[in-house]
């Protein structure tokens, strides 16, 4: 005699033993977030310093001038 809910069963374990390729998703990784983070920090950094270094240099060059009286910050009168 044939048995349907058998037969079911035997099909659906056999179906559910197919593996499909998928991303495995892990937990994040301490050590790889620190380094992400590190390097993102002294690139953010470096180029902070670099700005403002380039103002320091244009700030000094204006009271340079300014103390060679190359230039002047009152208006000239008419």
């Amino acid at each position: 005699m044939f048995d349907w809910f058998s037969e079911q069963s035997r099909v659906s374990k056999e179906m559910a033993g197919h593996k499909i390729a998928h991303a495995t998703l892990k937990g994040p990784s301490v050590v790889k977030e620190l380094v992400i983070g590190l390097a993102l920090g002294l690139a953010a950094g470096g180029l902070w310093k670099m700005h403002h270094w380039n103002e320091q240099r244009k700030t000094r060059a204006f009271y340079d001038l300014l103390e060679k009286s190359e230039i002047g910050v009152v208006v000239a009168e008419e």
